[in-house]
């Protein structure tokens, strides 16, 4: 993201509290932001995270994980921590991923965070289109990343702790090359896959087409 000046991350500051002022004008005092990391990899857990800000606060570069640079998002991961009201960060683990597929088991997740949360929350901004098994009252956002705070701050937090739990995986399994490409389908990642099978973490519901190689029916 192109450096911007005072004035104008203060005017994007503003735009990204819209939504949750919105639902705090509506009555709703405490709302929370969720969002998921690690949905398409080919192995490890899927992450989510809730985060509960108080109202009016700045986080200087806060945006939608992805646009951030590595180094950016532990810096921030450091700041929501430390000036969130609350968060909570869950995970599903790959064989749970391989029983109930990849969209249950992010919804599981994204429950779980805000399940796992301190303070109940009256409100729950979601990332995406849909959820399912949410009680609370809540409202999903299309790429909700880049538009409410809240939700930006759970991406950050989501996409940290993945990657550095990956990045432990990768030392017990340092053939794959776990810590560069963090799971996803890399073409480096498909050719450890073709030389050394898959790990214990790898999704086998991911690795199908994998499985044919030289004619042969792999049982991954």
């Amino acid at each position: 993201m192109a450096k911007l000046t005072a004035a104008e991350e203060s005017e994007r500051q503003e735009r990204l509290w819209e939504p949750e002022r919105e639902w705090m004008a509506k009555g709703y005092a405490l709302v929370a932001g969720v969002d998921e990391a690690g949905r398409g990899p080919l192995a490890g857990p899927v992450y989510a995270a809730a985060v509960i800000l108080p109202q009016g606060a700045v986080i200087d570069g806060i945006n939608d994980s992805k646009k951030l640079t590595e180094k950016k998002r532990e810096e921030l991961y450091g700041v929501i921590t430390s000036v969130a009201l609350d968060y909570c960060i869950a995970s599903v683990d790959e064989k749970t991923i391989d029983d109930i597929n990849i969209l249950n088991a992010t919804f599981l997740a994204m429950n779980n965070a805000v399940n796992g949360l301190g303070h109940r929350p009256d409100f729950v901004l979601i990332d995406g289109n849909c959820i399912r098994g949410m009680e609370l009252p809540h409202e999903t956002l299309v790429k909700g990343d880049a538009r409410s705070i809240s939700i930006a701050a759970a991406s950050v937090l989501a996409k940290v702790a993945r990657d550095r739990y990956i990045t432990e995986i990768g030392r017990q399994y340092p053939e794959y090359g776990f810590e560069k490409h963090k799971g996803y389908g890399t073409k480096a990642h498909y050719e450890a896959l073709q030389k050394y099978g898959p790990s214990p973490v790898h999704r086998r519901t991911f690795l199908k087409k994998l499985g044919k190689h030289d004619g042969e029916e792999k049982n991954w």
